[in-house]
């Protein structure tokens, strides 16, 4: 393969380092049109939806797109924001703050780039924008705390379809997860603690995270145990006995066994079972969002409610919260670690086992 993507070498720049941080996606815009478009990328990934490519392409063309949209968008309609997609709102104020916050410790030029693996702005365009600031070495941040090959992957898959059109290959890492990390623990803590001090504690707290197939989980796939090890780590913070807390997963799709106790389900059997008022957090979601806003907040509330519950509050993502900006910095620093870049080490505070991985990338083509 050729790379198609040739411009001369800039001599004389200070070689800068970049952060691309990444996050699923959002349509354009809340309408069945945008929707569409928005689906259409989305469910077309095989990272996603794991089907034969043929078997998969008449679901989703004929039927998927013809109903979704229109149901999809009206849900949006209910969260957008003056300045639209919460998700892609937040988003861009924790680049800023990430942006901040590095250029205030780096003695190397660094720079931060969002990027969307479904929609605007793309990961394509985020890592040329990084490259037209001079920057020859990228560290991919990808804002899912726990791997799955669904997100985390995905998202590599992205920039490496991009790469195979540049010539000159930047240095490049990833970070896989930070699921564990002690920041992100405490942060999450600290969060729940916050809603506790305005409001009166829940009788339990459902750490509920995006659902899977099961079948991801069976052929390997690390995320349901890193879900279930942040709810411990976190409850183990918090001090919950037995009994206080439970892990669920929302959002499933399709007919197929997903990932168990499901949300909805959960809460519905406690509020029959007397439970009164519940607390819900999401730690999977690094913004909220429509699967948060709208499913959590309304959804499952009103089910909890209808089921016989009074009250079910959930407890914001972190969103661009101090606390949530210093985390994604350490993590920064930590996997830069080598690189030109900073004046000092990591905190150790936010070591994780997740794996860097250092790719030794060669000529594209």
């Amino acid at each position: 393969m050729t790379s198609t993507d040739v411009r001369p070498f800039r001599h004389g720049r200070e070689p800068a380092t970049g952060i691309l941080l990444c996050n699923l996606g959002t349509p354009a815009a809340p309408t069945a049109a945008a929707l569409r478009r928005y689906l259409a990328e989305f469910l077309w990934d095989p990272r996603v939806v794991e089907i034969p490519r043929p078997l998969w392409w008449l679901i989703l063309h004929g039927v998927i797109l013809r109903v979704r949209p229109a149901q999809s968008a009206a849900k949006y309609v209910s969260i957008w924001t003056e300045a639209g997609s919460p998700l892609l709102a937040i988003a861009r104020r924790q680049a800023a703050g990430v942006q901040a916050r590095l250029s205030a410790v780096c003695r190397a030029p660094v720079h931060v780039a969002l990027g969307m693996r479904y929609g605007e702005p793309s990961i394509a365009a985020a890592l040329r924008e990084l490259r037209e600031r001079g920057c020859e070495r990228i560290l991919l941040l990808p804002l899912y705390p726990q791997y799955s090959a669904s997100t985390t992957a995905s998202a590599f898959d992205a920039v490496a379809a991009e790469l195979r059109r540049w010539r000159w290959v930047p240095e490049l890492r990833t970070v896989g997860s930070y699921h564990d990390a002690p920041g992100y623990i405490d942060a999450l803590a600290a969060s729940v603690r916050t809603a506790w001090a305005e409001a009166a504690a829940g009788e339990r707290l459902l750490f509920s995270f995006h659902g899977l197939p099961r079948r991801n989980l069976e052929l390997g796939d690390p995320y349901f145990c890193q879900c279930h090890k942040t709810a411990r780590l976190v409850a183990e913070r918090l001090q919950l006995g037995e009994g206080r807390w439970a892990v669920a997963f929302q959002s499933r799709f399709g007919r197929a066994e997903w990932l168990q106790p499901y949300t909805s389900v959960l809460l519905a059997e406690w509020a029959r079972a007397g439970v009164r008022r519940a607390d819900v957090i999401c730690p999977g979601f690094s913004a909220d969002c429509l699967e948060t806003l709208e499913e959590i907040a309304v959804e499952n509330r009103d089910t909890f409610v209808h089921a016989g519950g009074e009250a079910l509050r959930y407890i914001p993502a972190l969103n661009d919260t101090p606390a949530h900006l210093d985390l994604l910095v350490g993590l920064i620093r930590q996997h830069c670690g080598g690189w030109p870049t900073f004046d000092a080490a990591a905190p150790s505070d936010t070591r994780t086992p997740g794996r860097t991985r250092a790719l030794a990338l060669g000529a594209a083509d």
